[in-house]
């Protein structure tokens, strides 16, 4: 008689309006990720930004052609600008490390990136608006097909292997990009990343290196792990746990004037040079 009383108040109980049901709906989870701001830095990036494969915009640093033939591909940091001089430094340290080419387009064109002013939402309203934004403009899902179509562009022209990493947001789209069934990726590389769920990885047969902070959640890193040492490609993952640094780190929110954040920052993009170039070389 109970649970027919419930049914009953259940089916007469209004149902939530549209605006209700996005006001309530967390996108992003990651505490850090959607509270902590960019911090201003004055590096002066060695790339340029330029169209590429139907972008407007996209920071190129690196070699045009490498004796290598492989070249990477890069997802934006997050969502609170389009290319941050951190972001950027890491990009060219890459490419210099790897004497390969780095490709970071900006996915949120031609659309503005989140408004620097609002950040961090301080009423509802605000973080509201900023959850919409990671499920609309920012939603990672609706982000894979423009990260396939920057790999079938170097493929198109050539390149023989090319690897994808991502900070942040672009963690989460560079997982999914890798695990599509026709990916033009042969390997994936993650740092600090956001919206981190383990069942993302179980279609994912690539080579994953991922890098955590204290801000990630714990238990899906330790997931995604156990996941990707039970598959063929366990001997090719190379992951991380950064206790002492924070979301952000290799990224936006990176401090470079902080002498153990340089070290870090430093370290964690010397690793991910280290992991590309063993997985990518044959």
């Amino acid at each position: 008689m109970l649970h027919r009383i419930q049914a009953i108040a259940a089916h007469l109980r209004p149902a939530p309006t549209a605006r209700a049901a996005m006001s309530s709906q967390v996108h992003n989870d990651n505490i850090a990720c959607c509270t902590v701001p960019a911090v201003q830095s004055d590096y002066t990036p060695k790339g340029t930004i330029r169209p590429y494969a139907g972008f407007k915009s996209a920071y190129i640093t690196g070699p045009a052609t490498s004796e290598t033939a492989r070249s990477y591909a890069c997802t934006t940091s997050s969502g609170q600008g389009r290319f941050k001089p951190q972001t950027q430094q890491g990009a060219d340290r890459l490419a210099d490390a790897l004497k390969a080419r780095v490709v970071m387009p900006d996915f949120f064109e031609p659309n503005k990136p989140w408004d620097a002013a609002e950040f961090p939402p301080k009423t509802h309203a605000q973080r509201a608006k900023l959850q919409a934004f990671f499920g609309g403009i920012a939603s990672p899902q609706k982000n894979v097909e423009k990260l396939l179509h920057v790999g079938r562009a170097l493929r198109g022209e050539g390149v023989q292997r090319v690897g994808v990493y991502g900070l942040c947001w672009g963690g989460k789209v560079s997982i999914l990009a890798g695990g599509v069934a026709d990916t033009p990726f042969n390997a994936v590389g993650v740092l600090h990343p956001a919206m981190l769920k383990a069942e993302d990885t179980i279609p994912l047969d690539l080579p994953l290196a991922i890098y955590i902070t204290k801000d990630e959640p714990l238990e899906e890193y330790q997931n995604i792990v156990k996941i990707m040492k039970n598959k063929d490609v366990a001997d090719k993952v190379d992951n991380e746990l950064y206790e002492d640094m924070f979301h952000g780190f290799a990224g936006a929110r990176a401090n470079l004037e902080d002498p153990l954040n340089k070290m870090r920052f430093e370290e964690v993009y010397d690793r991910l040079a280290k992991y590309f170039h063993n997985v990518l070389q044959n």
